[in-house]
Formats: C-alpha cells, structure tokens, sequence
C-alpha cells in the first residue's frame, strides 16, 4: 500500500512562486512514475506534469513556469513560477506501482489577481 502526502500548498498573488511536495510511503520504485495533477472549482481532474526517470512530461498550459523534479525514490516536487489566476485549483501527487494509482488528499493552491 502506497500513501502520499502533499505538503505546500497556499495563497499567492499573481506572479508569485509555490513549492509543492509529495512524501510517499509504502513501496516506490524509481522506475514508477510519479505526477501532479490539479482540479480546479468545478472542472475535472487534470495532469499538470509527470516524471519517470530522467524524462519529464509538462501540459502545454504550464509549461516553462512549472518545473517537475523527482528529489528522491519516494518524493516528488513541483516549482511553480509565474502563476496566474487559472492555476488556481486543488493540487493532488499521483504514483503509478505497477497497475495501480495512487492519489494523495490534495494542497489547495489559490492565486489573486
């Protein structure tokens, strides 16, 4: 059994910078994928970026504000830069074992204009 654990979340004004964190327990390969995935008010569930690896994925939407880094085998972070109103949303770590997904609880990430 995999848990994961957000940490980071806030209140920011539009320009500003977050740092999110994901901690997992449980077992984690340094091959499995971990990612990053945002819901805002009223829309579904989102990827925001993934990292397997050496290799990062990025959404379009974010791309060259947010940054993905796998610092160890069971934590994953995600720099948020530049951020603008429509980032705002509820930001949950995602773990990929095998066949199975994992998802934390989430960190409320809220950006003013």
């Amino acid at each position: 059994q995999v848990q994961l654990v957000e940490s980071g979340g806030g209140f920011v004004q539009t320009g500003g910078s977050l740092r999110l964190t994901c901690a997992a327990s449980g077992t984690i390969y340094s091959s499995s994928v971990m990612a990053w995935y945002r819901q805002p008010p009223g829309k579904q569930r989102a990827l925001v970026a993934a990292v397997r690896g050496g290799a990062t994925n990025v959404a379009d939407s974010v791309k060259g504000r947010f940054t993905i880094s796998r610092d160890s085998a069971n934590t994953v972070s995600l720099q948020m830069d530049s951020l603008k109103p429509e980032d705002t949303a509820t930001y949950y770590c995602n773990a990929q074992v095998g066949q199975q997904a994992y998802f934390g609880r989430g960190t409320q990430v809220t950006v003013s204009s």
